[in-house]
Formats: C-alpha cells, structure tokens, sequence
C-alpha cells in the first residue's frame, strides 16, 4: 500500500473516530432522558462517522466531484435503513421498558397484598384468639359447675359470640367488595335519609360512652347507589369516631354535594392522628395505638370496607386532622357510569 493510499485509510479513521466519539458521548447523554431515543440515534451516529471517514479519505484521493458525490450518494442510501433499525431498536426497547415496569409494578403490588393478608391474618388472629379464650374458660366453668353466677357466663358468652359473629361478617363484606365479580344493586335514594337512618340507629351507642351524635344535611343530595353497602359505610364511620372520641365529645355528620359526588362528612373529637401513620387508617387490619383501640374494636376491618365501598362506587374514601380531631369523608358519584 502506497503512501497516499495509508494517508487517505488514516484521514478516514481518524474522521470516523473523531465523529463517532462525539456521537457516542451524545447517545450516551440522551441515554439519560430517554433510551429508546438513544437506541434510535446510535445507527445514526455510527453509519454518519462512517461516512464522512469515507468521504474524507475520497476527497483526500483527489477523486473527482462526480466519483465523490457517488459515493456520498451510495452512503447516504443507507441512512434510511439506519433509520428503520433505530426506531426497530426503540421500539423494541421501549416495549421492553414498559413490560419490565408492569412486571415491577405487579410485582410490588403482590408483595404489598401479600403484606396486608399477612398482617389481616394476624389481627384476625389475635382478635379471635382472645374471645375465643374468654370462651373456654367460661364453657369449662359451667360444665364444672364452678360458675358462680351462671346467668352472668351465659350472658358473657353470648357477648363474645355477637363480637365474632360480627368479625365475620365483616370480613367476608370486605371480601365480597374486594370480588372482581362484584355487582352493586343501584338505586336512586336521599342520601341524608340514609345518614338520618344511621344517625339513629347508633344513638344509643353515642349516648352510653357520654357522646354528642347530630346530623345534618347542607342540601338535599340523591344518588344512583348501592344502598345497603352506602349505609354500611356510613355506619361505619359512625361507629368509629363514637368510639375513638371521649365522653363529652361530639361527632357530627354532614351530607352534602361537590364536583358530582355525594359526600358524607364524619368529624370527631378524638385528638387526631399522627401525619406518619394517617394514610393507613384505611388498612385492613390496623387499628392505630392501644389508646385508639378500645376492647370490642373489632378487627380493625370498619375503616377497609369503607374505602372498599367508595372504590366499588368509583368514589373515595379519606381523612385529615382538623382541630380536636378528625374528619372522614366518603364520597361517591352522583350517578352511576354508564
């Protein structure tokens, strides 16, 4: 090989090693943002530092302009295959990106699941075990014919028998709104009319731990709901903040209407909830502090099928401090999708 021809070979690697360097730090660059965009630009970057190598060491051969251009064509020819294969590339690479992210996703989303049953399990547990104890013992009395007032242990038995009967009942409500095969039975009905039926039902409640219950309703509101599980979550919010607010105490509730959805407001006296711990009071199975959590709570599954409710309904379910307590609101829509 001559010395003109090694000094055109090495006009063109140094031409093609300059350029391709540069395109290489910008893909890796890009790669940052966007590595389908970078998957695109490499076959670009590398058939350009090609080219102009080739087309430097052309004109460094003194080839004529018709021979030049040639080649510049004949290369220029392969940029849209270049093309194709980049976005081939990206497209490719973007498919994948979004596949590994769903399996991610799905993946975290088990493992949560997965954590929750573990934890309901527990809570179930404990609070099964407990009566369950309570139960024995008091059976074995009365079959012993130590019981010293058999009248009180069948009374105490019964009492536990109402809790879990009740413990059952809500797990399986919660497990039948957490069914995909869910089917709701909508009617159009007065929201307040099932707050008012709420209200009084669990006076007697509010009354025996020394608490205010009121309700009220700021305008007339009618939706197109389930009615029986709308009033099981509205029971349930009263319920809960009677028991987590002190004698003396208040709880109000307020029915009302806001950007399409019926919104039942629930407000307490029970001191708030530390901000660390206020997004899971909605968790199945957790109950807060011992403080919150008095004896006959339950399994700590009231708050769960509350949110399970609104999210059957396409609403929601939240809660936030306000001054002296807590305010839960259950919202769902005006009308049903259609």
């Amino acid at each position: 090989m001559s010395g003109p021809e090694l000094q055109a070979v090495g006009l063109s690697a140094g031409v093609a090693a300059v350029l391709g360097t540069l395109g290489a730090l910008l893909v890796l660059a890009l790669a940052r943002r966007s590595v389908a965009a970078a998957a695109a630009l490499a076959p670009l970057v590398v058939v350009g530092s090609v080219a102009a190598g080739v087309y430097a060491s052309a004109r460094a051969m003194f080839l004529s302009d018709r021979d030049s251009t040639t080649v510049l064509l004949v290369l220029l020819a392969s940029l849209p295959i270049a093309v194709a294969v980049g976005w081939v590339i990206a497209a490719r690479i973007q498919q994948v990106t979004r596949t590994a992210a769903l399996a991610a996703a799905t993946s975290q989303r088990d493992r949560e699941v997965e954590a929750g049953r573990r934890e309901l399990v527990a809570w179930v547990s404990h609070d099964l075990r407990t009566p369950l104890a309570g139960m024995r013992a008091l059976t074995e009395a009365l079959q012993d014919g130590v019981a010293s007032d058999p009248a009180d242990y069948l009374a105490r038995l019964g009492a536990d028998v109402m809790r879990m009967s009740a413990m059952v009942d809500d797990l399986l409500a919660l497990s039948r709104l957490q069914s995909p095969s869910l089917t709701l039975r909508r009617e159009r009905v007065a929201v307040g009319d099932l707050v008012s039926d709420a209200v009084a039902a669990w006076q007697p409640l509010a009354q025996s731990g020394g608490v205010r219950l009121t309700g009220s309703v700021d305008q007339p509101v009618a939706a197109t709901v389930d009615a029986s599980e709308v009033s099981r979550a509205v029971g349930n919010l009263v319920v809960n903040a009677i028991r987590h607010t002190p004698a003396g105490g208040e709880v109000t509730v307020r029915v009302g209407a806001d950007r399409g959805d019926a919104v039942v407001s629930v407000e307490d006296g029970c001191g708030g909830i530390p901000e660390g711990v206020l997004g899971r009071v909605f968790e199945a199975g957790w109950r807060g502090t011992q403080a919150r959590t008095p004896g006959d709570a339950g399994a700590g599954l009231g708050l769960s099928i509350v949110r399970g409710v609104a999210a059957a309904h396409g609403g929601s379910a939240a809660v936030r401090n306000v001054a002296g307590g807590c305010r839960f609101e259950l919202r769902v829509p005006l009308h049903a999708p259609t």
